[in-house]
């Protein structure tokens, strides 16, 4: 296996693009930082959970923009997902988990600029289910989308 990715990397690296590159070394950073969640280190989201509140960072790079050169909505909603997973689980027991049955995204303004912010919050907390919402923020303070979610807790394996 080593031998194909670094065929693949030698490739990149003789016959890709200045994007091409700054994706990559985007990629390998995250990577390199032995992730437990290798999205959240690819996408290098940095944050952390206060009062209930988790809130989320991400810069924005050629990685993560589509063709028009904004943040990619299926990014932008996996890192509401990823938000709103990680406050789950700082709050629920360690035996419990909690999986996404639904995610709602309503995209309000492109994601432009050095990087985006997503907030998210509990808005309800049962026995078996969770529901949470969050706002994403670009990084001049426009709102660029909103969310809910819902989610199944269940009993870790």
């Amino acid at each position: 296996m080593n031998n194909e990715i670094m065929a693949l990397v030698d490739k990149l690296l003789s016959e890709g693009s200045q994007r091409d590159l700054q994706a990559l070394k985007h990629v390998l950073e995250g990577l390199n930082n032995k992730p437990f969640i290798y999205m959240d280190e690819i996408l290098h989201l940095e944050g952390e959970v206060v009062d209930n509140t988790c809130e989320l960072t991400m810069p924005l790079n050629p990685l993560v923009n589509n063709p028009l050169d904004i943040v990619h909505g299926g990014v932008t909603a996996t890192m509401i997902d990823a938000a709103m997973g990680r406050l789950i689980h700082t709050i629920l027991p360690r035996d419990q988990a909690g999986v996404t049955t639904q995610l709602n995204v309503q995209y309000i303004a492109p994601g432009i600029g050095d990087s985006i912010t997503c907030k998210a919050r509990i808005d309800h907390q049962g026995a078996k289910t969770m529901l949470l919402s969050a706002d994403v923020f670009r990084s001049d303070g426009q709102k660029i989308a909103q969310a809910t979610g819902s989610f199944f807790i269940i009993k870790r394996k």
